[in-house]
């Protein structure tokens, strides 16, 4: 899909949703989630968070996310089940309700990134001792590990903490074999992402999986997997060419934005942000098309014979 196409249609987004006979609402940073005896509707709308707020809509953005999802869960359900039951409509997942761990289980494969709990952040700082994993001395920026980590993180809790395995078994979040359990998946599921992600000229640097217990006590992989919400990813061919001359690998990056809106505002103090830039909203729509295309391997077609909302009732009234 080019840039005019998007442009075209910058206004025809999913802001959110109100379903009035779906169950109990309950609304998340993109996805608004419905809650039933047994099963949740998971509707992704095309919001685009940082710094605890929205900051702008995405055209497209929600149909992606659902749809590269659909495709990874495909591509690793035979590691771990997930909760994917059916997905009535490209923006929705109709899911199996399971019981949510409270961590989140973040993977890497290289040591980068800017925040203040990024690995690259902590190490600058002079930390080497992560817990469940010791660096060496003398890395740089971008560089890979010897084999990828876990930097687990609270899920509930209004920010997120660093944790490890020391301190997920004293607060009690989770049992020995639980933790064993999942920190084993995670792994094989970030070992098969690289893999494929591979054949597609991508390097995936780092991902976020999140997991539930079903009836029975079994581990299910729950809400979404090598998303580029959930993920990093660098374009293959040219990263050891850009590192080797002292550049930032070529990635898919949607940070532009949020630091647009840094430094142009305080988003964490200011009670009304500035609206996102037009050129930089059609920017990041078609960089998520790309990442689509490339993941998956298919052309991004979109059906605009009528309005999103219309279509996922039209599309929720046949959910039996």
């Amino acid at each position: 899909m080019d840039i005019k196409i998007i442009t075209e249609h910058i206004n025809d987004v999913l802001t959110d949703t109100n379903f009035t006979d779906l169950g109990e609402k309950k609304v998340g940073k993109v996805r608004d989630v419905y809650v039933q005896n047994d099963r949740l509707i998971l509707i992704a709308t095309d919001r685009y968070s940082a710094f605890d707020r929205n900051l702008a809509l995405i055209p497209f953005k929600g149909e992606i996310l659902t749809q590269i999802t659909k495709f990874w869960f495909e591509q690793t359900k035979d590691i771990v089940s997930n909760h994917f039951v059916q997905s009535p409509d490209p923006n929705v997942i109709v899911a199996q309700k399971c019981e949510v761990l409270p961590v989140e289980m973040v993977v890497r494969g290289y040591i980068t990134g800017v925040t203040g709990t990024s690995t690259w952040t902590l190490y600058q700082k002079g930390q080497r001792d992560f817990g469940d994993f010791v660096l060496p001395d003398g890395m740089k920026k971008n560089q890979k590990l010897t084999k990828p980590v876990i930097t687990p993180t609270t899920k509930f809790e209004a920010h997120d903490r660093p944790l490890n395995s020391k301190i997920i078994l004293e607060e009690k979040m989770m049992t020995q074999e639980i933790w064993q359990k999942i920190s084993d998946i995670a792994l094989k599921l970030f070992a098969r992402g690289q893999e494929i992600a591979l054949k597609k000229g991508l390097i995936l640097v780092d991902t976020k999986y999140e997991f539930g217990l079903d009836k029975k006590g079994n581990v299910m992989l729950i809400d979404e997997i090598h998303t580029p919400d959930s993920s990093r990813f660098w374009q293959a061919d040219s990263y050891q060419a850009r590192i080797d001359q002292g550049l930032e690998p070529e990635n898919f990056d949607k940070e532009f934005l949020r630091l647009w809106f840094k430094a142009n505002s305080d988003p964490y103090k200011d009670a009304k942000l500035p609206e996102a830039p037009k050129g930089m909203v059609v920017e990041l729509s078609r960089r998520y098309i790309q990442i689509y295309e490339q993941i998956t391997g298919q052309k991004f077609e979109y059906d605009f014979s009528q309005s999103i909302t219309d279509r996922i009732t039209n599309n929720l009234a046949k959910l039996k």
